[in-house]
């Protein structure tokens, strides 16, 4: 068994440039409540990291502050990529960490229970709550950034990014809060994905009402994910499952079939037009879900295992994907102790790197920077190869960002270009 088909040359692989990684405190914590960091999560104005650390603990930390430290420059470019640094976090209980002037704060959070889910939300003031009564409100969300977190005893309790104080505590869950995703469009709704079976919708802007339970698993619910325009969500769980949801209507659009095993990580491409599911049957695949089509599977185990095989255990089980700003790039984490950066062109890893006992994968904002998280609560951070996107795959993504594959396959246009705009040169 390899992690490389026979027709790579493993030692001609790019090797992703490590640029620093964030150490668990020092101090002592109560050993009971884990140190795995689950998740990690970037702010979608990109002035935040925040990683679940371990022992009950999330730290907030200013992304510039971070890049400081990394030798990366404001804009996400890598200043001095031979120099690594180890960025160690030191506060050991819940609290502030005092700024240098014109800096945003620095928070340590402890949750009261392990973090499995982090995500962030922002509010845009013209997306209004569905709530009618909205004079009744106690919070009036504007120019908030929130941090929900979810956790091990089925609460999701929210956070102002800014002063670190707890906003709300939400409870219906009876089992782990596995992750959590907040609608794009700035509305303030969330949804978590719990190991009960089921996945919940909040309107924050609600003070935290919960809308709607969403039934259609009949198993664990590990993961989801939004669609850009909020209109539509994937859920994956146990038993191969990857649901597609409307979330006007909140109603289950199909089932994507493909999978062997477990799937436990899916994310949408920028434009909306590909999503990427990531699966313990040793596969990544990049669906074209409007059509509920196989574009792409990247393999992470050769030769790959039967439908058969590929349902137990294994050492290649997949456990995060993530797409990157431009649209092009994908990155994976597997049990095989390694990270690997693809090109949608290419079947292929372009780079690889080292990552003993990796958890959780996510680009930052720009794309520029992959950070993931591993067993043993340390996040490490890697530049994404050739994040840069040609002229020709930007105007692929703003025309895919507007309209569906069904709508773009009746253009009158050269069945060449129709192939390169449906994803099907993939």
């Amino acid at each position: 068994m390899a992690s490389f088909p026979d027709s790579v040359n493993e030692n001609d692989i790019e090797k992703a440039k490590f640029i620093g990684e964030l150490l668990v405190p020092t101090a002592p914590f109560d050993q009971k409540s884990g140190c795995e960091t689950w998740t990690v999560a970037f702010a979608p104005d990109g002035s935040y990291f925040a990683w679940s650390q371990g022992h009950r603990v999330v730290s907030l930390i200013p992304w510039t502050k971070c890049l400081k430290s990394f030798s990366v420059g404001h804009g996400g470019e890598i200043t001095n990529p031979t120099s690594p640094r180890h960025f160690s976090r030191h506060s050991s209980k819940g609290g502030s960490v005092i700024p240098v002037a014109g800096e945003p704060p620095e928070h340590t959070i402890d949750c009261g229970d392990i973090v499995w889910g982090l995500a962030f939300g922002s509010s845009l003031p013209e997306k209004q709550s569905r709530c009618i009564n909205i004079e009744w409100h106690h919070f009036r969300f504007q120019d908030q950034l929130l941090l929900a977190t979810g956790l091990s005893n089925g609460r999701i309790k929210i956070w102002d990014v800014y002063t670190g104080t707890l906003l709300l505590n939400l409870m219906d869950h009876t089992d782990i809060v596995r992750d959590l995703t907040f609608a794009p469009d700035g509305s303030l709704m969330l949804v978590s994905a719990s190991t009960d079976k089921t996945l919940r919708v909040w309107d924050l802007k609600d003070d935290g009402n919960m809308v709607k339970v969403l039934r259609g698993h009949q198993n664990r619910v590990y993961s989801s994910a939004f669609s850009p325009d909020s209109s539509i969500l994937c859920s994956v769980g146990a038993g191969k499952a990857v649901l597609l949801w409307n979330m006007d209507r909140y109603t289950l659009i199909r089932r994507l079939e493909g999978h062997h095993n477990d799937v436990v990580s899916c994310e949408f491409s920028p434009d909306g037009a590909l999503l990427a599911t990531a699966s313990y049957d040793t596969r990544v695949i990049v669906w074209d879900h409007q059509k509920g089509s196989v574009l792409l599977e990247l393999g992470h185990l050769f030769p790959p295992p039967s439908p058969i095989f590929a349902g137990g255990a294994n050492d290649r089980w997949v456990r995060s994907v993530s797409f990157c700003a431009d649209g092009r790039h994908i990155a994976s984490v597997a049990d095989d102790r390694l990270v690997r950066f693809w090109s949608m062109e290419e079947r292929a890893p372009q780079a690889v790197a080292s990552l003993p006992n990796g958890l959780c994968c996510a680009f930052s904002t720009t794309g520029s920077v992959l950070a993931a998280g591993t067993c043993d609560g340390s996040v490490h951070f890697w530049e994404c190869p050739g994040s840069i996107a040609s002229l020709q795959h930007l105007c692929r993504m703003a025309l895919r960002r507007v309209k569906t594959t069904q709508q773009v396959e009746v253009l009158p246009i050269p069945m060449p270009l129709r192939d390169f705009l449906t994803y099907r040169v993939i």
